[in-house]
């Protein structure tokens, strides 16, 4: 199997990889990288749980290539923290129980945070629109949309 060389920038840290040029982001971070955080569920791209951030940009780890990653800022659920506290998107989820089994909120508040570095105080129908892309089987989405929201009262 052909490999590729990869530097990139995981959660504020320079990582370099040889990786096989058919491995999947998702797969180096959970694999190489030990970071736990992002979930794989569909490996399709469809339900959002695997969601990290690319240049800021929400992308779906499970169908990113890892060598897409090279030269890139990628952040995955436990680069948000702020040091030893919770992102202002983290809290806000736990401040709103917007969450039940937990296993969709690392892709939910990924998402969330890119919603608010693009717009940072989007409508409710903004934030079901941009929500709408993850999917959780547990919650309603009103508890999520709530945390949205005071995350972005938060941030202001």
């Amino acid at each position: 199997m052909k490999t590729v060389s990869i530097r990139f920038n995981l959660n504020g840290r320079q990582v370099s990889h040889e990786v096989p040029a058919n491995q999947t982001l998702i797969d180096l971070i959970r694999r190489q990288e030990r970071l736990l955080g992002t979930k794989l569920s569909c490996d399709q791209a469809v339900c959002g749980a695997c969601t990290v951030l690319v240049n800021g940009q929400p992308r779906a780890a499970c169908a990113t290539f890892a060598f897409e990653a090279d030269a890139q800022d990628v952040v995955t659920i436990e680069g948000l923290a702020d040091g030893d506290g919770l992102s202002a998107v983290q809290q806000a989820f736990l401040d709103n129980a917007a969450f039940q089994c937990g296993y969709c909120t690392p892709g939910m508040i990924m998402l969330a945070a890119a919603l608010l570095q693009q717009d940072p105080d989007p409508g409710e129908a903004a934030i079901r629109r941009w929500m709408g892309a993850n999917i959780c089987r547990c919650t309603g989405y009103q508890m999520i949309v709530d945390a949205v929201r005071a995350a972005a009262g938060a941030k202001s």
